[in-house]
């Protein structure tokens, strides 16, 4: 396992710890011996492939699954005994869509107000501060099955922060979106952040994860690699090698069996070759394969480091 040292020192408060959480169901091992470090008013993500653990730690770290080892502190204090204490000071949008939909917005507003004992008139003033907040004033009477996807997840993240939550869990929350309601997204959870709320968010997407102040990558339930991603990408265990010229694909299939390669993926008219640290001129050892095609050292991406953790290889 690659680690990448610490996101943080000792002295900063931590919204979520964690120590050798574990999550066993059966035979299989959900998730294993995850630590975690997690400083207040920051957004923290967990970025990994379908199947890696991260709706399950997330699961773990809001008292909903029990874990079969480890300890979570959260927000000071430990989160077995305190589930009850912690309820209305978390908030938790699940990954898939989980309001009512034979309900108007505002209703689903409204009963999420009472869930949280709001008195009338607070509630009635909250509401309307979010339906402004999230742009959602012209559907406040539309049925809530009714709505786009990105209409839906601003619903779904007005309703899981109408209690302001001191911290946000949220579970591959812009999943079925495009782009632009995924980028609208993201500047309502920095101004979250802005006002204090501390976000643990799970995504598969790099260009969510680069938003990150710090991320875990994950696979097969445990932690790869922990820190920001330029941290990340700066300690990059493996040379970024970009080649370019004919036969491309050949290229590839030739490089794929060396066991120096990590990766090697066509983008556009290059090909991206991950090279293992341990071969001390990349240039010349591609050399040996691309028959004098163009080849250039480049700066990793986050997407290289992940398929570095990833990938299957151990990195060197």
């Amino acid at each position: 396992m690659s680690n990448y040292g610490n996101i943080v020192s000792e002295t900063v408060e931590h919204a979520i710890q964690a120590k050798g959480l574990s999550k066993r169901f059966g035979d299989k091992l959900a998730v294993n011996k995850l630590d975690l470090n997690i400083p207040k008013g920051s957004i923290y993500g967990f970025l990994g492939p379908n199947g890696c653990g991260k709706s399950t730690s997330i699961r773990l770290l809001t008292g909903l699954l029990t874990p079969t080892e480890g300890d979570v502190t959260i927000l000071g204090k430990p989160l077995l005994g305190n589930e009850e204490l912690f309820k209305k000071r978390i908030g938790y949008m699940t990954q898939k869509f989980s309001l009512y939909d034979t309900l108007t917005v505002e209703e689903n507003l409204n009963f999420v107000g009472s869930i949280y004992s709001f008195s009338r008139q607070r509630k009635k003033v909250r509401v309307q501060e979010l339906l402004h907040l999230y742009g959602l004033e012209q559907q406040k009477n539309q049925l809530a099955g009714s709505m786009s996807g990105g209409q839906k997840q601003r619903l779904a993240l007005a309703c899981a922060t109408l209690h302001s939550p001191e911290l946000l869990f949220l579970d591959e929350p812009t999943s079925a979106v495009d782009p632009q309601n995924r980028r609208e997204f993201w500047e309502r959870l920095f101004d979250l952040c802005d006002v204090g709320t501390t976000i643990l968010v799970s995504t598969h997407y790099m260009d969510e994860a680069e938003r990150c102040h710090a991320l875990a990558i994950l696979e097969q339930g445990k932690k790869r690699a922990d820190g920001s991603p330029q941290t990340l990408m700066d300690a990059m265990p493996a040379h970024v090698v970009e080649v370019s010229g004919d036969k491309l694909r050949e290229l590839k299939h030739t490089l794929i069996i060396n066991s120096n390669v990590l990766s090697a993926a066509q983008i556009g008219a290059h090909l991206r070759v991950l090279v293992k640290h341990c071969v001390q001129d990349p240039l010349t050892f591609i050399a040996k394969f691309s028959n004098n095609r163009k080849a250039l050292i480049v700066r990793p991406s986050l997407e290289d480091v992940f398929v570095a953790c990833t990938g299957g290889r151990n990195v060197d």
